[in-house]
């Protein structure tokens, strides 16, 4: 597969997390309002939330293999922020691997830290792309931040990817809790469910 139609698959799996994020938003905020929106919000989160850290698994990974190919395969050299956001976005493909295959929701928490984390330089990496004069010498001169490896449909680049993919982990993890508020009393997540099921 060539390094163009990578980058185009890349960019369609960016715009699908763009739009689920901003879905949920829209209906969180039509739903103080509306009671049709709330019920539509509701019934939504309800059907994905028991499969909410398996699909957050799957955007980590799925980022974490789409950054290894541009970095092993085109060859594109990661800058210093792109690191940055490697740093939060690998462990969170570890981590919520091993949650989603022990059904834990218990790293909630640490996963929401990395998104919001990773986020936030994926963020400032995509204002440096746009406004280069901003760079404060962050980056090494050899290899500035600001040089654009991917650029689709008029306004995606690699950290917007990365960004958009921290921001749809982040979503997920906030509807997994959906999952935790209806495991019974005692039971503090599915995997603690599973172990009073089995004794």
């Amino acid at each position: 597969m060539s390094t163009p139609a990578v980058t185009l698959f890349l960019a369609l799996l960016t715009v699908a997390a763009q739009l689920a994020v901003a879905v949920a938003v829209v209906l969180a905020q039509a739903g103080r309002w509306s009671p049709a929106a709330a019920r539509l919000r509701h019934g939504l989160a309800a059907a994905v939330a028991p499969q909410a850290l398996q699909l957050a698994f799957l955007v980590a990974l799925g980022a974490t293999l789409g950054s290894l190919y541009l970095s092993e395969v085109a060859h594109f050299t990661p800058c210093v922020l792109c690191w940055y956001q490697r740093a939060a976005m690998y462990p969170l493909a570890v981590v919520l691997g091993l949650a989603a295959w022990r059904r834990d929701l218990a790293v909630r928490p640490y996963g929401l830290a990395l998104a919001a984390a990773g986020g936030t330089v994926s963020a400032y990496h995509y204002l440096l792309e746009r406004f280069p004069a901003l760079e404060a010498g962050t980056c090494d001169p050899d290899n500035p931040c600001t040089l654009l490896w991917v650029w689709r449909f008029h306004y995606i680049s690699i950290p917007l990817m990365a960004g958009s993919a921290f921001a749809l982990v982040a979503l997920l993890l906030l509807v997994a809790r959906l999952a935790a508020d209806v495991t019974p009393q005692g039971a503090h997540d599915q995997g603690d469910l599973a172990r009073a099921e089995r004794a």
